[in-house]
């Protein structure tokens, strides 16, 4: 694993290295490398054998109206108008229109009720708010002395059950 970490680190310096720009630090390492691992010393050698073959093409020479045909190119080229900057580029459109779709499905599939328990809490809250004005009147007369000095009466019984117990009381 050492190894192959090693051959990557060879690997980005490897081109600086061949072309003579790689500070000393940097030789030294892909020499020392290239002593110890031979698929590193063939790549070299491939690499070498490239540039070798490349050196040995001719150089190619602008013609001599190079630079009036790219001037002229750039002049013949339309200027964008004023309103090109509210012209957005196509991968920001589509992002931007990717990012609105994907809002639009969270927002339209997202599920809108609340859990059971918070609904019932919620009601029982706002019950318990509403009866609020009773609940503080009862604690009032739950207190209230003179309601333990009263004597207690049965309940008002219906007329038709008043009769019933006259009868049997005859």
């Amino acid at each position: 694993m050492t190894n192959t970490v090693h051959c990557e680190q060879i690997s980005a310096v490897l081109i600086s290295y061949l072309d003579g720009r790689a500070t000393a630090n940097e030789q030294r390492m892909v020499e020392a490398h290239a002593a110890e691992c031979a698929n590193c010393r063939a790549r070299i050698e491939e690499f070498r054998q490239l540039f070798g073959v490349l050196g040995e093409l001719p150089a190619v020479q602008p013609s001599a109206s190079f630079d009036a045909q790219v001037r002229q190119r750039i002049a013949a080229e339309t200027k964008p108008g004023w309103f090109h900057w509210f012209m957005p580029a196509p991968r920001f459109a589509f992002s931007l229109a990717m990012l609105l779709a994907l809002s639009v499905g969270i927002v339209k599939y997202s599920p809108t009720s609340p859990e059971p328990t918070a609904v019932k809490q919620s009601e029982q809250d706002f019950q318990a708010i509403q009866d609020l004005g009773v609940l503080e009147n009862y604690d009032v007369l739950k207190n209230f002395d003179a309601l333990s000095e009263l004597p207690s009466t049965p309940p008002a019984s219906t007329p038709s059950e008043r009769q019933q117990d006259q009868r049997d009381e005859n």
